[in-house]
């Protein structure tokens, strides 16, 4: 009986291994103040096939915000397709959780907002739900090509609570040139 109980804790805990992705944006994200362009200064991913090369799934560069009236999100990015940098725009619907959207962009179906100055940075990250620990890709985003080496610590620290593999930092020539990189 012993046995049974143990071997049932096991598979509860290891069958729950969802990933917890912290959140430091106050509960009353206001959408509406992230609207405009914006730069991928650095990017994470919890595996290396989801960055490695610029044809990888999520190597996409965040170009613009656009919330709706409904305060949904809309995202315009550049992705490198078939030889060229394509522009694409994938819509992030809004949640009963603050900063938590749900999207439909490959395998990806939760976008977080982690935190944001409104004015100088963001950081997200994408999540495939249904593999945790698999599907994970974040960026910190600046508003201009300044990096901000503060601002890149901070994203730092929050990725050591996540399960990142690969990060690759960008300069501001190659956070310009967005999926040429």
């Amino acid at each position: 009986m012993k046995c049974l109980m143990l071997a049932l804790s096991v598979a509860l805990v290891c069958g729950a291994q969802a990933i917890f992705v912290p959140q430091t944006i106050p509960e009353d994200l206001d959408i509406q103040k992230v609207a405009g362009m914006w730069y991928s200064m650095a990017m994470a991913a919890s595996d290396i096939a989801l960055l490695n090369t610029e044809r990888a799934p999520l190597r996409v560069f965040v170009k613009e915000l656009r919330p709706s009236p409904e305060d949904n999100l809309e995202i315009v990015l550049h992705r490198w397709e078939d030889g060229s940098c394509a522009e694409r725009k994938i819509l992030a619907e809004k949640t009963e959780v603050p900063a938590e959207f749900k999207i439909s962009y490959l395998d990806e179906n939760k976008l977080h907002v982690l935190d944001t100055d409104y004015e100088n940075y963001m950081f997200l990250c994408m999540e495939n739900a249904a593999a945790p620990g698999q599907g994970l890709a974040c960026q910190y985003l600046a508003r201009t090509l300044t990096v901000d080496e503060g601002v890149m610590e901070q994203f730092n620290t929050a990725l050591k609570l996540l399960p990142i593999h690969i990060w690759l930092r960008f300069t501001p020539t190659q956070a310009e040139e967005r999926c040429l990189v």
